[in-house]
């Protein structure tokens, strides 16, 4: 709300849009810990904190709360990334978002247990797997971001909201740092996923719809790296790569406890 009054409507719309100031950031960082709060009561609720299940500790993971720690981290690095490089433009579609996810697990509460949540495997697989995708969702709300002003300067109609916005050169270069460091945890997750996948899930690595939408995304993602490398992909092509790649991503988890939970109405 405070950005809405702030920085997108009225008046301000026609001046660039501002960084964030000091007690914005301290604000900004209460509000994250009150989510992480909220999703650690949630996903260790307390008749099973400390409990134990028949195969050692479990947690509860559905797909409300996936959206919601996946925007929770995304946000985090967000208001990391801010201190070293200029990411005002995600305030716009970052912060929103986050807010209306936070909301999530409340709406539709998950059942969903995930066993084995003590196996140090598991947890590594866990945390690079949610730093992917968060950080693939900073890469896809920064190409909309991209696109939209690409669109508007072709047009000849750059509000100050947008003219205030890094270069698109800049804008790029900070958008393939995101995808190369994404990828890389990806990469991990899936050999963790693959390597470990008996001791971590008490089964062999079975190829259905989540794993072949995750390396499908792998793959698109290693040739939008491999086309910007070799042969300088760049402006829309980058973008629709990348769009495809997060699309996929979301399809290989968010999308398929979303059909099961809410659709389907299961919760395994």
């Amino acid at each position: 709300m405070h950005f809405w009054r702030t920085r997108w409507k009225g008046p301000v719309l026609d001046q660039p849009v501002a960084g964030l100031v000091a007690w914005e950031r301290a604000w900004l960082l209460v509000a994250l810990l009150m989510h992480g709060a909220t999703l650690a009561a949630e996903i260790f609720p307390g008749s099973l904190a400390g409990g134990q299940g028949p195969h050692g500790p479990v947690m509860r993971f559905g797909f409300s709360v996936a959206v919601s720690v996946i925007f929770w981290l995304a946000i985090a690095l967000y208001w990391i990334e801010s201190f070293y490089a200029r990411m005002e433009g995600l305030q716009m579609l970052g912060l929103p978002l986050a807010a209306v996810f936070s909301l999530l697990p409340a709406l539709f509460p998950s059942q969903h247990l995930v066993v084995n949540a003590g196996s140090m495997a598991f947890r590594a697989h866990f945390l690079m797997a949610m730093l992917a995708y968060s950080l693939f969702t900073l890469a896809a709300l920064h190409a909309v971001l991209m696109a939209v002003t690409e669109r508007r300067l072709h047009r000849g109609r750059l509000t100050p909201l947008f003219a205030g916005l890094p270069p698109l050169l800049t804008m790029e270069a900070l958008l393939f740092r995101l995808i190369h460091i994404a990828f890389a945890l990806l990469t991990l997750t899936l050999l963790t996923g693959v390597v470990f996948s008996e001791s971590m899930f008490g089964k062999a690595l079975t190829f259905n719809h989540k794993t072949v939408f995750a390396f499908l995304s792998w793959a698109i993602f290693a040739a939008l790296i491999l086309g910007r490398t070799l042969r300088g992909w760049r402006g829309r092509k980058a973008l629709r790569w990348t769009m495809a790649g997060f699309a996929a991503l979301v399809l290989a988890y968010v999308g398929s406890r979303f059909v099961l939970e809410v659709l389907l109405g299961r919760t395994s």
